[in-house]
């Protein structure tokens, strides 16, 4: 082999294997899967550990402790949905044309907020969710 082909068969091969490599998850990832399905799916009273509550949900907001002393999470995310349309149409007239259009924008916030509360071997013994748009 050639000394130009060695370092061409080694660049080649690390740039064919980077594109392998997966990037990792970010945390807000974590963050943005509060929903009410997934609390649903994930919460299970006298059953989900605090360690499944974080690899679910992530950390949450507010930690506080009720009057018997257990600890309660509090969880709440916010987001924004925007939403934009369209609608064009032209119709052609030998004589005359015409062209009418119409676009709208709309946008929306929701608010999701989940209240868990733990016994003191750390397992759910409560949990209330709401959502709000507006």
């Amino acid at each position: 082999m050639s000394v130009i082909k060695i370092p061409l068969i080694i660049i080649t091969s690390i740039l064919l294997l980077t594109g392998c490599v997966t990037a990792p998850e970010p945390l807000t990832k974590k963050n943005s899967e509060l929903t009410q399905g997934m609390v649903q799916m994930n919460l299970e009273v006298g059953k989900t550990s605090k360690a499944e509550v974080i690899e679910t949900f992530g950390a949450p907001n507010i930690t506080t402790r009720d009057g018997d002393g257990n600890e309660v999470w509090t969880y709440q995310r916010q987001a924004q949905v925007n939403q934009s349309s369209s609608n064009s149409g032209f119709i052609f007239v030998i004589i005359a044309g015409k062209s009418s259009s119409a676009s709208g924008f709309e946008s929306s916030s929701k608010m999701m907020t989940l209240i868990i509360k733990f016994d003191n071997e750390d397992i759910v013994t409560d949990f209330k969710s709401r959502e709000s748009n507006f």
